[in-house]
C-alpha cells in the first residue's frame, strides 16, 4: 500500500539557524500547485503501479462529481488470495514475532542500516527496539502483518514491511484500516524489485482480517496526497545541530547568540504541569476525543489506545498534562515520542537525539504556553531537537516558539478511500509515526 519510505526522510532545517528566515509560502505547499508542478512526471508514467491501485488518481483533481468514500468494493473473504506473492528464487517469506529478542535485533540492525535517509546521507533514522515494540504492538495487531524477507541459504532478513490496525474517522465515518509503516529493503537489493511484491503481501494480510483500507504516509509525491504538511524544527542544543550539519548560524549570528536566542528556562510554568500516569487515561481520552472530532480526519481512540500510545515509556513517548490544584480536574495535554538519527561520518558526534510532537490538548492553559512547557521539559531530557508537522493546530505556536521550516514535507495518504477535495494540514488531526 505505500510504494515508498512510509517516512519521509530524516527532516533536516533549513540552512540558516535563525527562525525568522526562509517564510514558507502556502501556495507552494498547496496540492494543487505540488501536483502540477510534478505533472511531467506523472504523465511519463512514473506510477504505473498506483495507476493500477483503488487510490484517488491525478486525473481525477479536477473531477468534483465523483463521491468521497471507498472507491473499491470489499472482495468476499472467500476469494482474496489465500498463498503469499512470488518472490524471487532465492527468497522466502518470514513473519517477524517482535517478542523474539533476535528477531527484534534482526529488524533494528535491518532498520538502523538501510532506512530512510536524508538528500545529502548525512542522517539515518534509527528507531530503537522498544519503539519498534511500542509501534507494532497496538491494541489488536496481528503478527502476520510484520512482514519480513529472508534470504533461503543464509536466513538473512533484507527487508521488512508492516501493518498495524487503527481505527481512523474521516468526516462523520470510523474506518477500520491499517496504518502501513517501516517499508525498507537491504540498500544492496533496491534492484530486485522486492517493494511492488511486499506491498501486495501486505494488502493481501490485510484483506485476510476484512480491513480494505490503510493510511500512510511518504517522502515522495504519489497518486494522490490528501494532504501535504511540512515539517519545523526548534533547536534545543544549536551548537551540537551545527556542528554536525543540521544547521548553520544564520547571517549576522554568532554561536553566543544563537545559543542565547534559543535558551529555555528551567522548569514549566504552568501550575500542575506533570507527566501523564495511568491513573489519567480516562481523563486523557476524554480531552483527545473532544478535541480530535473537529478534524476532518483523526484517529477514533479509546482509552485502551490512549494508554498503549501515550502511557509515558522511557526513550519512546512522554505525556504531560496539567493538573488543575484546585479541582484536581485534567485540563490540557501534551505528549511527544523519540526517534533519534544516526549521524553519519562525523568523528564527534554519532546520534542526534530528536523528539517528535505527537498529540497536544489546550483547553485552559495557552497551547503557546502548553508547548513551550513541552520544550523545556524535552530539553531538560537532553533532546537535541524538537520537530512538529504544521498539523491540527500546530501552526499556531511554531513561529512564535522559534520553531523554523525544515526542507521535509510529508505527503499523508489512504489506500481505497477518497477524500474528493483534499484537506488542509490544520484539518488533519492523524500523527502517523
Amino acid at each position: 500500500m505505500d510504494g515508498n519510505n512510509s517516512q519521509s526522510r530524516p527532516p533536516s532545517e533549513n540552512p540558516e539557524l535563525n527562525h525568522e528566515e526562509n517564510p514558507i509560502s502556502k501556495d507552494d505547499s498547496s496540492l494543487e500547485t505540488i501536483v502540477s508542478r510534478f505533472q511531467d512526471a506523472f504523465t511519463a508514467g512514473k506510477h504505473k503501479f498506483w495507476e493500477t491501485q483503488p487510490v484517488r488518481q491525478f486525473k481525477e483533481i479536477a473531477d468534483t462529481n465523483l463521491p468521497e468514500g471507498t472507491i473499491e468494493a470489499p472482495t468476499p473473504l472467500a476469494e482474496v488470495k489465500q498463498e503469499p506473492y512470488n518472490l524471487p528464487a532465492q527468497y522466502e517469506w518470514t513473519t517477524c514475532d517482535m517478542d523474539d529478542e533476535g528477531t527484534c535485533n534482526e529488524v533494528y540492525n535491518l532498520l538502523k542500516n538501510n532506512y530512510v535517509e536524508d538528500d545529502e546521507n548525512m542522517f539515518r533514522f534509527n528507531y530503537s527496539k522498544e519503539f519498534l515494540r511500542w509501534a507494532l504492538r497496538p491494541p489488536g495487531y496481528y503478527r502476520s502483518w510484520h512482514i519480513g524477507v529472508r534470504v533461503k541459504d543464509s536466513k538473512k532478513l533484507v527487508a521488512f514491511i508492516t501493518g498495524v490496525p487503527a481505527r481512523i474517522r474521516v468526516r462523520d465515518e470510523v474506518v477500520k484500516m491499517a496504518e502501513i509503516n517501516f517499508l525498507c529493503v537491504h540498500k544492496k537489493l533496491r534492484s530486485k524489485r522486492l517493494a511492488p511484491v511486499m506491498i501486495k503481501e501486505v494488502t493481501r494480510r490485510v484483506h485476510l482480517e476484512n480491513i480494505w483500507q490503510a493510511a500512510y504516509t511518504a517522502g515522495v509525491i504519489l497518486p494522490t496526497p490528501i494532504t501535504t504538511c511540512q515539517y519545523w524544527h526548534r533547536s534545543l542544543n544549536p551548537k551540537k545541530l551545527i556542528d554536525v550539519g543540521f544547521s548553520r548560524l544564520g547571517p549576522r549570528m554568532t554561536m553566543s547568540r544563537t545559543i542565547k536566542l534559543y535558551k529555555l528556562p528551567s522548569s514549566p510554568a504552568t501550575p500542575g504541569f506533570r507527566k501523564m500516569e495511568l491513573r489519567d487515561v480516562s481523563a486523557v481520552t476524554r480531552l483527545l476525543r473532544n478535541y480530535l472530532s473537529r478534524f476532518v480526519v483523526a484517529p477514533d481512540l479509546d482509552e485502551n489506545d490512549v494508554e498503549h500510545w501515550l502511557l509515558p515509556q522511557e526513550d519512546v513517548v512522554d505525556s504531560y498534562l496539567v493538573e488543575s490544584p484546585e479541582t484536581h480536574e485534567v485540563t490540557d495535554f501534551c505528549s511527544f515520542y523519540t526517534l533519534p538519527s544516526s549521524i553519519l561520518g562525523n568523528p564527534n558526534y554519532s546520534t542526534l537525539k530528536a523528539a517528535y510532537s505527537y498529540y497536544n490538548v489546550a483547553t485552559r492553559t495557552p497551547l503557546l504556553q502548553l508547548m513551550n512547557d513541552a520544550l523545556i521539559v524535552a530539553k531538560k531530557k537532553e533532546f537535541d531537537v524538537f520537530n512538529a508537522l504544521d498539523v491540527m493546530q500546530n501552526e499556531s505556536f511554531l513561529k512564535e516558539l522559534k520553531f523554523g521550516p525544515g526542507d521535509g514535507q510529508l505527503h499523508y495518504y489512504l489506500y481505497n478511500y477518497r477524500v474528493r477535495n483534499g484537506i488542509k494540514p490544520s484539518e488533519l488531526g492523524l500523527v502517523l509515526l
